[in-house]
């Protein structure tokens, strides 16, 4: 009798231990399922996923700061691009001034109004004339709000019997304004001026 106490006893010791190791580990994997799932969940807060073209592409969300003088130069290189940018085609040119416009304020109007009153834009017409403009490079001083920039590029004007290459040297401030389709980078460019724009060499064709 005392030998079958002995046994249940040790049996309940057992059983009690097997329990304990049971509850622990359960624990202890709870916490650590816990711990990875805490771990991915900050690590998924910092991503975006953006779908452009039926793809799925990966993004990273940051603050502005982080971005600040990349997205700064592609809106003044796409502002550039869209104003010097021109075919002999009265349409084309009015959609890309209009998107220019979009990304300045009346100073890019004020210089747009000026061409127009000097006829540029007729003459490129009549005279089958297109421009091309290639961004060489952007400073901007963002220790110092609104952002002075100056920018430097070269135009290519080509005629029917000749190509023209020249110089651009811009300036201007850029001051932050909420983000549109028409605007994705959310900067307006003000005092916009043309400081130099002289003929470099001009090739027969």
């Amino acid at each position: 009798m005392f030998q079958k106490m002995k046994n249940i006893d040790t049996a309940f010791k057992y059983v009690r231990l097997f329990t304990i190791l049971i509850v622990g580990g359960s624990l202890l994997l709870d916490g650590f399922v816990f711990f990875k799932s805490y771990e991915l969940s900050v690590a998924t807060q910092n991503k975006i996923y953006v779908l452009a073209n039926g793809k799925v592409i990966e993004a990273f969300s940051s603050v502005r700061k982080d971005n600040l003088v990349v997205e700064a130069q592609d809106h003044i290189k796409r502002f550039h691009e869209y104003f010097f940018t021109l075919s002999p085609d009265d349409g084309q040119i009015k959609a890309t001034i209009r998107k220019a416009l979009y990304l300045a304020d009346g100073s890019a109007r004020n210089v747009y109004g000026s061409l127009q009153e000097n006829n540029y834009y007729a003459q490129m017409i009549s005279g089958n004339v297109s421009q091309d403009i290639t961004m060489d490079s952007v400073q901007i001083n963002t220790n110092v709000y609104p952002y002075y920039f100056r920018c430097y590029g070269t135009e290519k004007i080509t005629r029917p019997v000749s190509i023209t290459y020249r110089d651009l040297i811009t300036e201007g401030y850029l001051r932050e304004v909420p983000r549109s389709d028409n605007n994705p980078h959310g900067f307006l460019i003000e005092k916009w001026s043309i400081l130099e724009n002289k003929d470099l060499k001009t090739i027969n064709r």
